[in-house]
């Protein structure tokens, strides 16, 4: 996946240089609508680019263009949209039945067909139906739910280069609380 997501940021920056005069900075991807996505772009590689958007602004009006002070409820960029995603599904494995129903089975490998489709991030999106495809979504416990969910957090973390969960522990970090106590 992280290779797929490099590659597809590649290619969205380079179509981005070919429509704009000056090339966009490092990992900012494209939307399909061929404007700088936010929600596909950490916020760092966004401000590079809507820096460099004002300056040239600035050097073609021959006006500077005004500072404006960064706000805290900015849209999520991939890195908190991503942080939050994860939460949400790993939370909802963690309240999956032990033994669910087919009807629960069904409403599940649903909803994650359906979350793959409509995530804002085009790339991720995109990644994650592939990742279904290819690694089918096991629904029939919560063990098993989660600890599908778990791999393919993992998948995605390797392609990132992000340490990696140990998946025997998912019950643990996301319904129980750490055996220590310190969730206590």
């Amino acid at each position: 996946m992280a290779n797929d997501i490099q590659d597809r940021d590649e290619q969205a920056t380079t179509a981005a240089a070919a429509n704009t005069s000056q090339p966009l900075p490092k990992g900012v991807v494209l939307g399909k609508d061929g404007k700088p996505c936010r929600s596909c772009t950490a916020g760092a590689d966004f401000a590079a680019w809507t820096s460099q958007a004002k300056t040239m602004t600035a050097l073609s009006t021959g006006k500077p263009v005004p500072a404006v002070k960064k706000r805290r409820d900015c849209p999520p960029d991939v890195v908190a949209l991503g942080r939050s995603s994860w939460t949400l599904l790993h939370s909802i494995a963690a309240t999956y039945p032990e033994k669910p129903t087919p009807s629960e089975q069904s409403d599940v490998i649903s909803f994650m067909k359906l979350f793959s489709k409509l995530y804002p991030c085009w790339v991720c999106a995109e990644d994650f139906q592939e990742y279904i495809e290819r690694k089918q979504i096991k629904a029939g416990s919560r063990d098993e739910f989660g600890n599908w969910l778990c791999e393919a957090h993992n998948g995605v973390n390797k392609k990132l280069g992000k340490k990696t969960f140990d998946c025997s522990r998912w019950l643990e970090r996301w319904r129980d609380g750490w055996k220590d106590g310190s969730c206590d």
